[in-house]
């Protein structure tokens, strides 16, 4: 069973940054799909960034463009959420799913961490 624990949340400024970690356990899949998601008060759920094992490809949501980036670090089981220019619209708690890569459903959630943006 996949497991993903999220880290890294928290308050920060306008404009500050922060790094979301995402540490993960129990692929059988040889090759997968992490994605970072937010979900603000009040809206639905959204996609926010994800990244493939199998090549490294990445998306980003239209707003996450130019401002985070998201990586991987395969020796710790680890995927990155680097957010900057951070904004209050960001502010939202932030989950990280997997998926295999031959399947469309998103079947492993994370627990969530919180991000707030404000001055």
């Amino acid at each position: 069973q996949v497991q993903l624990v999220e880290s890294g949340g928290g308050l920060v400024q306008p404009g500050g940054s922060l790094r979301l970690s995402c540490t993960f356990s129990g692929f059988t899949e040889t090759y997968w799909v992490i994605a970072w998601f937010r979900q603000a008060p009040g809206k639905e759920r959204e996609g926010v960034s994800c990244i493939s094992s199998h090549d490294g490809s990445e998306w980003h949501e239209e707003s996450a463009k130019g401002r985070f980036t998201i990586s991987r670090d395969v020796a710790r089981d680890t995927v990155y959420l680097q957010m900057n220019n951070l904004k209050p619209e960001d502010t939202a708690v932030y989950y990280c799913a997997a998926r295999a890569t031959i399947d469309p459903t998103w079947a492993s959630w994370g627990q969530g961490t919180q991000v707030t943006v404000s001055s």
